[in-house]
C-alpha cells in the first residue's frame, strides 16, 4: 500500500505541471477538489448521518488544511517551480507531521528527532537558495525558488490534517473521512469554478483544454480520491509518522516524470534532496 501510495503521489506532480498549460492554479485546484468530492460522493452521503457532530469540525479542518488549501497552494507554486523540486518538498510533510504532533498532540520530542527537523529545513534551504527551481525564467532560477514556499506551507497543512485524522477521527472508516471531508469542501469549490472563474470558457474554446482537464481528473482521481483513502487507511493501521514516510520514494518517482520530461536537476538539488530524505531517516528511526 505504501509503494502503491508513493507511485501514485510522484505522479501527480508531473499531471499538475500538465493541467497548467491551460488552466490557472485556481481552476486547477478547484477542479481537482471538485471531481474527487464528486467522485467520493455516494460514500459522503452513507457516512454522513453516523458522524458525530463533535466530529465535524476536525473534518472541517483536516479537509481546508489538508486538501483544499494545499491544492491551489501546489498549483501555484508548479507556475515557477518544476514538478520534479515540488515532489522533493513534499518530503517535508513527514517534518511537519511530527512538528505538529510534538506542539499540539502531545508527541514526545526526542534530540534525534529535533535533529531530523532541523536537516529537513536545511535541506528546504539548499533547494531553494542554491538549488534554484529548475525552471527556465531566470538564469539561475533562485526567483522562481521562493515559490517552494507555497509548498512548505501546503506541507505544515499536511502534517495538521494526518495528525487530526489520526487522534480525532480514528473511529471513521478510511472512506468515510475521505468522501465526508471532501463533501464539506467540494460544494464551494465547485461553485467557484463555474461562476467565479473561465473554466468552462476554457473548456469550450481553448485548443487542448480537454486534453488538460484530462490531466487535472486522473490526478483528482488518483492522487486525491483513491490515494486519500489510502493514506487515510495507513494512518488508522500505522502510526502518523509511519503514513507520511511515503514521502522517502514520492520524490523519486517525481523526479523521474520531471526528468523525462525535460527538466533539468542540477547537483544543487540532488544535495537539498538527500538532506531532506536524510532528515525523514532521522525522524522515523528516532526513538
Amino acid at each position: 500500500m505504501l509503494l502503491l501510495l508513493a507511485s501514485i503521489w510522484g505522479t501527480s506532480f508531473i499531471l499538475m505541471k500538465k493541467g497548467l498549460v491551460v488552466f490557472s492554479p485556481l481552476e486547477l485546484g478547484a477542479t481537482r477538489v471538485s471531481v474527487a468530492a464528486l467522485l467520493l460522493l455516494p460514500f459522503a452521503l452513507r457516512h454522513v448521518r453516523q458522524v458525530e457532530r463533535s466530529r465535524i469540525k476536525w473534518l472541517l479542518l483536516s479537509g481546508i488544511v489538508g486538501t483544499l488549501i494545499p491544492a491551489f497552494l501546489f498549483a501555484y507554486a508548479e507556475t515557477k517551480l518544476a514538478s520534479g523540486l515540488a515532489g522533493v518538498l513534499n518530503a517535508l510533510t513527514a517534518v511537519f507531521t511530527l512538528a505538529v504532533g510534538a506542539l499540539f498532540f502531545g508527541q514526545r520530542l526526542t534530540g534525534l528527532r529535533v535533529l531530523g527537523i532541523g536537516l529537513g529545513l536545511l535541506g528546504t534551504v539548499v533547494l531553494m537558495l542554491l538549488g534554484g527551481s529548475g525552471g527556465e525564467a531566470t538564469p539561475t532560477g533562485i526567483g522562481n525558488a521562493w515559490y517552494g514556499l507555497y509548498i512548505v506551507v501546503a506541507t505544515i497543512g499536511y502534517g495538521v490534517s494526518v495528525n487530526v485524522i489520526k487522534h480525532h477521527l480514528h473511529s471513521i472508516p478510511p472512506v468515510g473521512v475521505t468522501a465526508l471531508l471532501l463533501l464539506f469542501i467540494g460544494g464551494p469549490a465547485l461553485a467557484f469554478l463555474l461562476l467565479g472563474t473561465d473554466f468552462l470558457h476554457k473548456l469550450a474554446t481553448v485548443p487542448g483544454a480537454w486534453a488538460a482537464f484530462g490531466y487535472i481528473a486522473l490526478l483528482a482521481t488518483m492522487s486525491t480520491a483513491v490515494a486519500m483513502v489510502l493514506f487515510n487507511k495507513l494512518i488508522h493501521q500505522s502510526t502518523a509518522l509511519f503514513a507520511s514516510s511515503n514521502t522517502y520514494l514520492v520524490p523519486i518517482v517525481a523526479l523521474g516524470w520531471g526528468l523525462l520530461d525535460g527538466e533539468v536537476i542540477n547537483g544543487w538539488h540532488l544535495l537539498g534532496m538527500a538532506i531532506i530524505l536524510l532528515s525523514v531517516f532521522i525522524i522515523h528511526r528516532a526513538k
